[in-house]
């Protein structure tokens, strides 16, 4: 039996539920989503990527629904990132997707648009929304459509292990000034205190929101409004550049390493297993590395913010709740994800894992409780300074990230050079969006 590739699974997973999803009422397998509430027993097959920490605090959020919900059974289907979006296409593909759906910005676009999720405006009898800003709702919607809620908001940040820095006697840097040559400086000196035990800093070329971020501190896109790859080839070889000075310096790992922790869940990186001490995530991971850390962790703004032609910094929905549009139980998927959304319960059990919420009424109750790295995460988003966020990823461009990967990878290995990886990564992205 062939083996599909992730992009294989998601375009044959989404052509095939394209021609079968819409032609069900309302683009549902059965029911409405505005409907009453069943008093039969009824179970939802609920998707998700994360850590164990994730793991078990969703966990206690679907306890709490239930309890409050006996009739309704939600069985739990979580995946680490790496094997989630072929599981999801696999299902889809089939007609068996789960109920309720972890969704990233990276692949809505695709699933949303092929239609395989429901319209959530059709659910507003038990999905209500007014507690969150417009803004924040328009990066789940679609041609006036509402195919996801966003669950958070997050940040490209940098996290910093001062454990470490303190053990190697490595002075932290000031993120109110800092440039992407005081990165390579300071992770100079963490990586030669520590005789090499530990790397100054992950490497930092394989998710696309770091792409985002260099291009944008230069006054450019990756995308254009109209969903082409706009990003200057030259802009793009100097992201690669800088990561092969980190490597060769020795103040990132090899190609070998970075490309095996790139490929490991969260809790296996460098950052989370106290063997570099900087690295490049969003501000919502920070409570799930620390606890797979265990030392203490620090945000840190962007380095280069200070000498950018304009902010890299943006707000990201961390990730959004979408319904199926084949769910047989949509009015009941949606009271959950309204649990989910917009109940200070669930809010208080979450905490910021999903971001810090973006529901305004649920932030604003929820911030002041908060301790830790917990408050930690939240009050780095009143820190930064953020611009516009960029275009939502075109149709026919989920899979950036593998591809970057992919040319990642071959820098890093010297098969090619920073300037043909752009020009290649670049031509193929766009064919990507043209032949979807």
């Amino acid at each position: 039996m062939k083996r599909f590739t992730r992009r294989e699974a998601l375009v044959t997973g989404l052509s095939l539920a394209a021609g079968t999803a819409l032609a069900a009422c309302g683009g549902s397998g059965g029911g409405s989503a505005n409907g009453d509430i069943s008093d039969e027993a009824v179970t939802l097959r609920f998707t998700w990527w994360g850590s164990d920490a994730r793991h078990k605090r969703t966990q206690q959020v679907i306890d709490a629904f239930t309890k409050a919900h006996p009739n309704i059974t939600i069985k739990g289907e979580f995946k680490d990132w790496n094997g989630y979006w072929d599981a999801l296409a696999t299902t889809v593909a089939a007609n068996d997707a789960p109920d309720i759906i972890q969704m990233d910005e990276l692949y809505l676009a695709s699933y949303a648009e092929r239609g395989a999720l429901l319209d959530l405006k059709t659910a507003d009898k038990h999905l209500t929304t007014a507690d969150f800003d417009a803004k924040a709702l328009a990066t789940g919607a679609i041609d006036g459509k509402q195919y996801a809620i966003p669950t958070g908001l997050a940040a490209y940040s940098f996290v910093v292990n001062t454990d470490l820095l303190d053990k190697y006697k490595v002075a932290a840097p000031d993120d109110a000034s800092w440039s992407w040559d005081d990165l390579k400086k300071v992770a100079d000196q963490v990586s030669k205190a520590s005789g090499g035990e530990v790397t100054g800093t992950q490497s930092l070329g394989f998710d696309i929101g770091g792409v985002n971020i260099w291009a944008r501190q230069h006054g450019a896109a990756l995308y254009s409004p109209e969903g082409k790859v706009v990003i200057p080839p030259d802009l793009l070889a100097s992201f690669w550049q800088y990561q092969v000075d980190l490597a060769q310096g020795g103040m990132a790992p090899p190609a070998s390493v970075s490309v095996e922790r790139a490929g490991a869940a969260l809790d296996q990186s460098g950052t989370a297993t106290n063997v570099s001490a900087f690295g490049s995530w969003w501000n919502s991971q920070l409570t799930s590395l620390a606890a797979a850390s265990g030392q203490k962790l620090k945000l840190l703004k962007l380095p280069g913010e200070a000498q950018a032609a304009s902010p890299g910094a943006y707000y990201k929905p961390s990730m959004f709740w979408s319904i199926s549009s084949r769910s047989k139980q949509p009015a009941e998927a949606a009271l959950f994800i309204d649990f989910l959304a917009n109940s200070q319960e669930a809010a208080d059990i979450l905490l910021t894992d999903r971001g810090v919420p973006a529901n305004t009424k649920i932030r604003s109750a929820l911030v002041p409780k908060l301790t830790g790295n917990d408050k930690a995460a939240a009050e780095y988003l009143d820190a930064i300074k953020v611009g516009d966020s960029p275009r939502v990823t075109p149709n026919g461009a989920s899979d950036v990230e593998q591809i970057l990967k992919r040319y990642t990878e071959d820098v890093l290995f010297a098969r090619r050079t920073p300037q043909d990886a752009a020009t290649g990564f670049i031509k193929e992205l766009q064919a990507a969006i043209d032949a979807a």
